[in-house]
């Protein structure tokens, strides 16, 4: 699975290039401590960084209050690993851009087929409602006397109700 001799070598790839960054990251270490000067400014290094403000936040509430000692590396130990979260979910690879991006499409177009689906049952509702209406005022103004005369009582009491619910 990602091995060279399957000819992937993916796995393989990844770990010389976290190797050459950590050889980077010595040797800039090394410039680093050769410099005494510049020993202790505030430049760390970015994947520590959020470690060395912790512990320089924990070395300033020492300072402040010794009592509170046990709460205050509670507090710290909580804000490191919020912060550690949060570095986790910046850098997204392309694969989870694509698939969130793929997420968003997929929501789009469910929600767009609900509305679909729900204005086709509206417009089924409205057309069964105006076929019921229609077939009565038919059954009404179709009904015949014995003789096969149009009925103009039954029409003309359907009349007044169309105009009375007009008003």
């Amino acid at each position: 699975m990602g091995s060279v001799q399957e000819g992937r070598g993916f796995a393989f790839r990844r770990k010389q290039k976290i190797e050459r960054q950590y050889r980077k990251l010595l040797k800039k270490g090394r410039k680093v401590h050769s410099q005494q000067d510049n020993q202790f400014t505030d430049t760390y290094p970015e994947h520590l960084k959020h470690l060395y403000l912790a512990e320089e936040e924990m070395l300033k509430k020492r300072r402040r209050a010794p009592s509170d000692s046990v709460l205050s590396e509670e507090k710290l130990n909580k804000a490191v690993e919020s912060v550690m979260t949060e570095g986790k979910f910046k850098k997204k690879t392309s694969n989870q851009k694509a698939k969130e991006e793929y997420e968003k499409i997929k929501a789009e177009r469910a929600r767009k087929r609900e509305e679909a689906e729900k204005r086709k049952q509206q417009r089924e509702a409205a057309q069964r409602l105006y076929k019921q209406k229609k077939m009565e005022a038919y059954k009404i103004l179709s009904k015949k006397t014995k003789r096969g005369q149009p009925n103009l009582n039954l029409q003309m009491e359907f009349l007044l109700q169309k105009i009375e619910q007009n008003t």
